[in-house]
């Protein structure tokens, strides 16, 4: 028999044999078409994109172009896009913050009044769908040859253990010794004394209670700045009070000042498209990780304080019933943006990944936590630890399986370092441990990784360098499959990506990616970069196979754990697996929102649909919205139907 090429194989055939046509006719031109328009003509073929997905750019209107530093996806399909100032100090002054709603299936686009600079806040999906914001910008940071005015930390003291007193922004504070006044930047709460009863002679003791505020010299100048510890009056305080209240500062000077953070806190309301006032966290708060907890409450970790420095393990718990904060009893430190991910019976995993601030010998070490007793494990193994620092983590797919991949990153601060290695633990290992994955496509800090229905891992982009330094922006992408621990290259990207960069899987089984911060556009380091405000869309290979599998838009929306849902179908017989997978919230290299479980299911007899069972576990699937996906025998998934797991107790699955 002879063979006879398909289809496709001429298609591509006739294309290769017109360039070398054109080669015959103008060699030089062929050489400028072959490099640019050659690779366009390549990557834009149906095989290609069967093998390896395709990227197109966004048609995003010039009136809602920001800063992208956060991405949410809502379970009404839209993303939140968060900018407040976008790392722009102007914008901050100006009191400009920026929130975008996007509709990717119309490319509609809606301005959202933001309230507060949300620029490097916190924020996780909540049970009823909304999204909790917490923390952001109370003040930028000011390098050492930018800062005009000494200034520091003032603690300011109460030895009445009657009463408590707020001291408003812009209160003078004068020293003893030095006769130089500051005045507070910000208003501070001053709690009561603390009164102890000896229990001996019945006598009462009392203790100043402490509160923190930074301040700065009145006047610009060397000669306002101290050098030592000094103790300082408060003006306009009268009677008692003198002696009450006072403040001890040690040298206020013309130090860098870091990144500040605010209390504040929001729900955004998806259906009514606005934020919405809650209670404010009791910690200030500036790169702060979010987790929601499997009762639907939400943990709140570290981040910059009020006065420029990492909380000292002061950790709180959301709850969206009342709207409220409540400290944990104990404390545990960790840098900023830890990665932090609800695991099995209600604990915490610390993958190790974080971003930003923190000593480098404090709280990076990967681990289990029990939020309860307060105890942590310690899960040894990770490769290159010093790096860890803007490296990706991820939940991977199932997550009944509890394994977890951490992918590059680089050294603490403004290191240049950075690593290509992948690292994988099991937990449901009697001792787990940490070995190594497939290394990535190249060394690289600020990955994007995104969970797919048909249990890949999409990674892209990444910089080798601190901020794209030296312009080491690395545009590949790769696929990674757990159940190989393989990993193969795909459609590398449009643009670099690296700092305030991330990305999110959309009900329709593509990606976005977005932001991205470079220090200097060239390699010498001496052009100042721009913000990359370009969104794309990376339209994985399992879309360019023709048909996919639906389901029925009339489908339950509401599902309790442990409990079965019956959805029609016409692809049944086709059907080889059932994804949950929860919508992602992406900030600064950390998104411990996403996770895809697997769910059991059944096919009708007459072939015409499927009943699935959510699992009982509510730290496997805590309470919120979630896409449901069908993947066919090809690994071609449809496109998602929004399911709602409430809070509650677990529901039995029937026998």
């Amino acid at each position: 028999m002879k063979y006879r090429p398909s289809r496709r194989t001429r298609r591509f055939g006739i294309g290769a044999a017109s360039v070398i046509v054109l080669a015959g006719m103008n060699g030089p031109a062929l050489y400028r078409f072959s490099s640019k328009q050659y690779h366009a003509y390549k990557i834009d073929q149906p095989e290609y994109k069967a093998e390896n997905g395709h990227w197109d750019v966004v048609n995003v209107p010039e009136r809602y172009r920001i800063n992208t530093i956060h991405a949410a996806l809502l379970h009404t399909g839209k993303v939140l896009l968060v900018a407040g100032s976008g790392n722009n100090a102007k914008n901050f002054a100006a009191k400009s913050f920026r929130s975008v709603l996007w509709d990717p299936r119309k490319n509609t686009y809606k301005n959202i009044p933001t309230p507060k600079d949300l620029f490097c806040a916190g924020h996780t999906q909540l049970l009823d769908g909304k999204l909790l914001v917490a923390g952001g910008t109370q003040r930028y940071e000011r390098l050492k040859g930018d800062v005009e005015k000494a200034g520091g930390l003032m603690f300011v003291h109460n030895e009445n253990p009657d009463k408590p007193k707020t001291f408003p922004a812009g209160t003078r504070f004068t020293g003893k010794e030095s006769g130089k006044s500051f005045e507070s930047k910000d208003p501070v709460l001053v709690p009561r004394a603390k009164k102890t009863k000896n229990g001996k002679s019945d006598k009462i003791s009392v203790s100043a209670s402490t509160a923190r505020v930074y301040v700065e010299a009145l006047r610009k100048g060397k000669k306002y700045q101290t050098g030592t510890e000094d103790n300082y009056r408060i003006a306009g305080l009268k009677g008692k009070d003198r002696q009450n209240f006072y403040g001890i500062a040690q040298k206020l000077s013309f130090d860098k000042k870091d990144f500040q953070g605010i209390k504040e806190a929001y729900e955004f309301d998806p259906v009514a498209e606005r934020y919405l006032t809650v209670d404010p966290m009791n910690e200030a708060r500036w790169y702060p990780t979010l987790t929601t907890l499997q009762d639907g409450k939400v943990l709140s970790v570290s981040g910059l304080d009020e006065i420029g420095q990492v909380v000292p393990g002061k950790n709180e718990i959301y709850d969206p019933k009342t709207n409220t904060w409540t400290y944990l009893p104990k404390r545990r430190f960790f840098p900023t943006y830890p990665a932090l991910f609800l695991t099995e019976k209600g604990r915490i995993f610390y993958t190790g990944s974080n971003a930003g601030y923190g000593p480098d010998d404090k709280g990076r070490t990967p681990g289990v936590w029990d939020l309860k007793s307060n105890r942590f494990d310690v899960v040894p193994g990770i490769s290159d630890p010093g790096v860890l620092e803007t490296s990706m983590s991820v939940l991977l797919p199932p997550a009944q399986d509890q394994r977890y991949m951490v992918l590059g990153g680089g050294g603490v601060g403004e290191d240049s370092t950075s690593t290509a290695r992948t690292r994988i633990v099991d937990l449901h290992d009697a001792e787990p441990r940490f070995e190594n994955g497939p290394d990535l496509y190249a060394k690289v800090r600020y990955p994007s990784s995104v969970i797919l229905p048909d249990d890949t891992i999409l990674t892209t982009n990444g910089s080798g360098d601190y901020r794209g330094r030296g312009a080491s922006n690395v545009l590949k992408a790769e696929l990674y499959d757990p159940r190989t621990n393989t990993a193969r290259p795909v459609a590398d990207p449009l643009v670099g990506r690296n700092y305030h960069s991330g990305a999110l899987l959309l009900p329709d089984g593509r990606v976005m990616t977005f932001g991205s911060d470079s220090l200097f556009s060239d390699k010498a380091n001496t052009r100042p970069g721009e913000f990359q405000q370009q969104i794309d869309l990376y339209t994985p290979p399992y879309l360019h196979r023709g048909s996919r599998p639906q389901l029925d838009d009339i489908a339950p929306r509401t599902v309790k754990r442990g409990a079965e849902a019956a959805y029609r179908t016409s692809y049944a017989a086709a059907i080889r697996k059932v994804r949950l997978i929860r919508p992602g919230s992406f900030t600064h290299v950390t998104n411990v929102e996403q996770r895809s479980i697997a769910l059991d299911f059944t096919r009708a007899k007459d072939g015409t649909g499927i009943t699935v069972t959510v699992p009982k576990d509510s730290s496997l699937v805590p309470p919120g919205w979630y896409m449901l996906n069908v993947v066919d025998e090809r690994g071609t998934p449809s496109e998602a139907v929004w399911v709602k797991v409430p809070a509650g107790a677990d529901t039995p699955a029937k026998d």
